[in-house]
């Protein structure tokens, strides 16, 4: 009976929550005290370890767990000015996280540019967010020139590889992934805009030019995998790399960006009705999940997903967001409790960071609208209310039989059983 009563609870709850507004349903201010207690508990975690916990589990744990943690507190300072202090002191510090032995010793020192362009592009985007967030180059002097040294190490490595017949750089050596050139040249664009100028206009303009004749032939999208030294795709585009560069490639083409963002729903969007997830590869394509996409359910990945979210909400794809919303919260089992708010019990942090940053993505500049599409079925909730309504059901059947056999069971005892002890 116990089991039964608890098993309602939790199926209502999840069932609530569902219905959870998307973060462009609310204000700015509102978002940004939704994403408080998220970030109480990232900045637990991550004050006891929980990015080294998260880097022996994944490739680039702890690297994202605090770039994102940064990040989102950037996006909260921006939707709230009142936050703005404490979220400018908490992303300088995951900043200097990142700059340290533990956060630069995976990658390679002696890369072009130093670390590979994953680490430098993502620790220039965020240093770039943080002077912007700070009121430009005058309110934050030290942090401007460390952002135009990174830009400019950014800018030279780019323009070698252009010249040598790729635009993109290599992460490690020997492997290149696009999504990691995408945040570079985006932290490229926000320098320049930082500074009003057109400092890396010309490197941006053939990096652009490039990575156009070296699309996915079958999708017509910026792929996942390219050779090293041509630039030439080795792997199509996918999900879990797609639902990134899209936020990254806002700041550098809107118009281009909204185009792709159009694109790929149309290729990605989640075919089955009651998961308005994001699948890991074109629709037709069901191969199997791998360490970039993590455990695929009916070829959806739940990576790909959490950050498509924050692509709906950056490109104003009102039923997209609310779907994605709900599906986050009826299946994350969040507990709140102490100021914090985690999912899946807390285990996988970076989880949580990748959420918080998806919900928070309107503290960004923002990408034109592209043209309403049809991909989110609206009427995904209602096979969820079945099944939690045939769970439900069953489960009070099942409790109710449980009721009457103990009190049938009762009754037929004997006096003589009835005074045993």
């Amino acid at each position: 009976m116990l089991v039964a009563v608890a098993a309602t609870v939790v199926v209502g709850i999840s069932t609530a929550r569902a219905y959870t507004p998307s973060p462009l349903s609310r204000s700015g201010p509102e978002v940004a005290k939704d994403a408080l207690p998220r970030l109480n508990f990232l900045r637990s975690e991550l004050r006891s370890g929980g990015g080294e916990e998260m880097q022996a589990l994944f490739p680039e744990g702890y690297f994202f767990t605090h770039v994102l943690y940064g990040l989102s507190w950037i996006n909260v300072g921006a939707l709230d000015p009142d936050h703005r202090d404490e979220a400018l002191r908490e992303a300088r510090w995951a900043l200097s996280r990142l700059e340290s032995p533990a956060g630069s010793g995976p990658f390679p020192a002696d890369a072009e540019p130093a670390y590979g362009v994953f680490y430098t592009g993502w620790t220039t985007w965020l240093r770039g967010r943080i002077v912007e967030l700070s009121g430009g180059p005058e309110e934050a002097p030290d942090d401007t020139r460390a952002l135009r040294a990174a830009a400019t190490e950014l800018g030279d490595a780019f323009d070698t590889a252009l010249d040598a017949g790729t635009p993109y750089l290599t992460a490690y050596p020997g492997q290149a992934w696009p999504v990691d050139s995408v945040v570079a040249v985006a932290a490229l664009q926000l320098d320049d805009r930082i500074h009003a100028s057109d400092a890396h206009a010309d490197t941006i303009t053939a990096w652009k030019r490039a990575v156009n004749a070296r699309l996915d032939p079958k999708t017509g999208l910026i792929p996942h995998q390219v050779d090293a030294v041509t630039g030439q795709p080795l792997q199509g585009a996918r999900g879990s790399s797609q639902t990134l560069l899209l936020r990254f490639l806002a700041e550098i083409d809107p118009e281009w960006a909204a185009e792709d963002y159009r694109t790929f729903r149309s290729h990605f969007a989640s075919d089955i009705g009651m998961l308005p997830g994001v699948r890991e590869y074109p629709r037709g394509d069901d191969s199997p999940g791998d360490v970039d996409s993590g455990p695929l359910i009916f070829g959806l990945s739940a990576s790909a997903s959490t950050v498509a979210l924050g692509d709906a909400v950056l490109f104003g794809d009102q039923p997209t967001a609310a779907a994605l919303t709900g599906l986050a919260e009826a299946t994350g089992m969040a507990v709140e409790s102490g100021g914090r708010r985690f999912y899946l019990g807390g285990l996988v942090p970076v989880g949580d960071a990748f959420l918080v940053w998806s919900l928070t993505a309107e503290g960004e500049t923002a990408a034109p609208d592209p043209a309403p599409t049809t991909e989110t079925a609206t009427w995904w909730r209602v096979p969820w209310h079945i099944g939690t309504g045939v769970t439900l059901l069953l489960l009070s059947a099942a409790a109710l039989y449980s009721w009457r056999h103990a009190r049938r069971h009762h009754h037929t005892r004997s006096p003589a059983d009835r005074s045993t002890p």
